[in-house]
């Protein structure tokens, strides 16, 4: 246990341990207990304990020591307290406006530190007041945060805000986790990287060469479904792990400077960085595409800032917790899944109703027989080509789980193009057949 001495009848903090913990504490202060789990090891990371000014004028002397503290070190690291300052109104009921100026001082703070919010499951506010006139304040005052280095390793934390009666502010319980990916089997998805390698290309010339007596609609279908197999099979053959890859080649890179410094040759230590060089490559773009960032260039090397942005996008489209119709909470990935396949089996059954033209024929049609004629006709190549070239890279995969660089890569093979014609003019009608199935209406959209 370590804990500061109060001042006057007031303040005062702690920090407790399990003995089983590597924890040391490195500065205290009235405002922080900052401490280093595991130090001298590898892994080891930051835990800081933080009490911002409760008298507001002098808040910017917490803030500035926030500053000083994260230049102090570069380890992973983990902020939590009781800040007493909010980032916007929507964290706040009742009570005067807090003013845009002050609120913008923790912000500034948050982003020169390079702190990432870790949210909460429980109430949405973690301090309250409640005046004998019957009034009440809440306000989101304790917090978790942490830097890109901490959540790359602990991508999965949750932060629980503790129910409480006897104190006005509640316990915050931070259960560090790292990123453990679902069991379920994970759907086939098109690699950007890919595209840098002739194996690619040969690997889906291969599929489409088989010829096949199906019906040409289901032909196409399972030629793209067995791409998607075989392609698999050739990146695990052909890439396997591009981090355990890079491991490798740094460690040969070693025992050849160390056999250069022997024989005076570096041919081989330059061979290796040069292939080092092509697995950092083909790294960033891998983290590009799970990124979802539209702005960045293929110049653009930090892939540590598009992995934080690939995991932050994992933690906030992850669900942990599903309601169900009934009101119960559901958890377990089965359950979820249930739930969310009879929502929407629900939502989209139709009701089969009878005489519909009674009400159809107060809506006044906006399409006229020309418009129509151009919704109803056949695709064409010259349509297919620049619609594809209209979407973005790395946007979210269609039906056939292949991203638009795969198409923008194969437009001048107006063969493939042609057969890519075919299964969009299928998939398309697959759909609309759904829509029509629910009874919605007999026009196609483009």
């Amino acid at each position: 246990m370590h804990f500061v001495e109060r001042l006057n009848k007031g303040g005062g903090s702690a920090s407790l341990w399990k003995n089983t913990i590597d924890l040391h504490v490195e500065t205290t202060s009235k405002n922080h207990i900052e401490a280093i789990v595991n130090k001298g090891k590898e892994g080891a990371w930051r835990f800081m304990g933080f009490y911002g000014e409760p008298v507001t004028h002098k808040r910017i002397e917490a803030w500035n020591l926030l500053r000083e503290l994260n230049s102090s070190m570069t380890l992973p690291w983990l902020c939590l307290g009781d800040f007493n300052e909010i980032t916007r109104q929507s964290e706040k009921l009742d009570g005067s406006v807090r003013s845009q100026a002050q609120m913008q001082l923790f912000k500034d703070v948050i982003n020169e530190c390079g702190f990432i919010d870790l949210g909460f499951t429980g109430s949405q506010f973690t301090w309250k007041n409640h005046f004998n006139d019957g009034y009440s304040v809440w306000e989101r005052l304790d917090r978790g945060m942490a830097n890109r280095e901490w959540m790359l390793r602990f991508a999965r934390t949750i932060v629980h805000h503790l129910p409480s009666v006897s104190l006005d502010h509640c316990p915050l319980w931070v259960v560090p986790r790292d990123l453990i990916l679902s069991s379920a089997a994970k759907p086939f998805r098109f690699e950007e990287m890919w595209l840098a390698e002739k194996g690619c290309t040969d690997t889906i010339q291969a599929v489409w060469a088989v010829q096949d007596s199906a019906d040409p609609g289901i032909r196409v279908i399972k030629k793209i479904e067995r791409c998607g197999v075989e392609l698999k099979k050739w990146s695990m053959k052909s890439f396997g792990s591009i981090r355990r890859e890079q491991e490798l080649k740094k460690k040969e890179i070693v025992k050849a400077e160390k056999e250069a410094m022997r024989s005076g040759q570096n041919y081989r230590v330059k061979e290796l960085m040069l292939e080092l060089n092509i697995l950092m490559d083909k790294e960033v773009r891998m983290w590009l595409q799970r990124s979802k960032v539209q702005w960045a260039k293929y110049g653009d090397g930090n892939s540590k800032y598009f992995h934080a942005r690939a995991t932050q996008r994992l933690r906030r489209n992850t669900i942990h917790f599903l309601k169900k119709a009934d009101g119960t909470w559901c958890q377990s990935h089965d359950e979820v899944a249930e739930t969310i396949v009879s929502y929407y089996q629900e939502l989209f059954h139709s009701a089969n109703p009878t005489n519909l033209e009674s009400t159809t024929q107060y809506i006044n049609p906006i399409i006229n027989e020309e418009m129509n004629a151009k919704l109803v006709a056949d695709f064409e190549a010259s349509e297919v080509c620049e619609a594809i070239k209209q979407m973005a890279p790395l946007k979210a995969p269609g039906p056939d789980d292949l991203y638009a660089a795969d198409r923008h890569s194969h437009l001048v093979d107006f063969a493939r193009l042609d057969r890519i014609l075919q299964a969009e003019v299928f998939v398309h009608a697959v759909c609309w057949m759904r829509i029509t199935s629910l009874g919605v209406g007999d026009r196609k959209t483009s």
